[in-house]
């Protein structure tokens, strides 16, 4: 087939400035639909890269030539989007971690955004962030196999939907802990803003009654950001911002979280997950919800076992 490249440049694909994680503003499409209307000539354009205001070339960063994928698709008011990856599909979970896992069909947007921001690997948080804002429908797909994908699309499009649509995992979790901290109106944002200052990511937050003027707060990031964690609050404590006795990390914890919009409409969902690790001997240490999302941290080691139950609990491989 005839076909010309394109570098981001040319098209243009207009961003940010922002060294090495540029995020899009525009796409020109005048030049490429000039093009399409000539015949039959296939674009075949460079992913991951842009042009600044300053007309200097500019990369996007982790994802991005699936975000630039999904750009051009919204740019173009495209039918589908087409990810082809070293997999076929989003699966309910892990298929190395449980040979009962499934493909899935279809996914809603809100469930492959969640899956994809607590460890799930297949398509990144910004591209699906993007597909959902401009509604595009992102189908996965093996460039190894001729299979069926899975469609991400709007929840609208799917008509039967389980409670529980997939399990979720990340083994590189850190726990933090403050102790004794000097509790008082703006405690939280004492502790967090020197954490958000240092680029630190943090996760699940749990702050304990405050008893004689004290409180513990825990909190979770990623582990390799935890020393510079650790950093960010020294020095606060150093400069009178906060106060607090003792810091405790743990770094042999893992996350295991259930993903569902079903959650929206039943109840008891929290009680069914809690109930089945509880039957296999698993300790919860910190748990978060949302309106589709119950993440809980648990030691490492019980990770295999806490997805496999929790797989079995929601009943994930049967379809339906």
């Amino acid at each position: 087939m005839e076909a010309r490249s394109w570098q981001g440049w040319q098209v243009p694909v207009r961003t940010t400035s922002a060294h090495g994680i540029a995020r899009i503003e525009e796409i020109g499409t005048d030049a490429l639909a000039a093009k399409f209307a000539e015949g039959q000539e296939v674009a075949v354009i460079a992913g991951f890269q842009g042009v600044s205001a300053e007309n200097r070339i500019t990369t996007l960063g982790l994802c991005g030539s699936d975000t630039t994928a999904v750009a051009f698709a919204a740019a173009f008011e495209a039918e589908r989007c087409d990810i082809y990856t070293d997999v076929d599909g989003i699966y309910t979970t892990d298929p190395r971690i449980t040979d009962k896992a499934r493909k899935l069909h279809r996914i809603a947007y809100e469930e492959m955004l969640e899956l994809a921001s607590l460890g799930a690997k297949v398509l990144q948080t910004r591209s699906v962030e993007l597909a959902m804002r401009y509604k595009v429908r992102l189908q996965v797909l093996s460039s190894f196999d001729d299979l069926p994908g899975t469609l991400v699309c709007d929840e609208e499009e799917i008509m039967e939907t389980k409670v529980v649509s997939g399990v979720a995992f990340s083994r590189s979790e850190a726990k933090m802990t403050l102790l004794s901290v000097a509790d008082r109106p703006g405690v939280a944002a004492a502790v967090f803003g020197p954490l958000a200052e240092a680029g630190i990511n943090v996760d699940m937050i749990v702050q304990d009654v405050s008893e004689d003027g004290l409180t513990n707060m825990t909190f979770s990031c990623p582990i390799d950001e935890m020393e510079r964690a650790r950093a960010a609050l020294i020095g606060a404590r150093d400069r009178g911002e906060i106060a607090y006795q003792r810091f405790e990390t743990d770094t042999d914890v893992a996350k295991v979280s259930i993903v569902g919009i079903g959650m929206r409409s039943h109840t008891g969902v929290a009680q069914r997950m809690f109930r089945a690790l509880a039957d296999d001997g698993v300790n919860i240490k910190v748990i978060t919800t949302s309106e589709i999302k119950v993440s809980v941290l648990i030691d490492r080691k019980y990770l295999e076992l806490a997805v496999q139950a929790l797989h079995d609990a929601f009943e994930l491989h049967e379809t339906g």
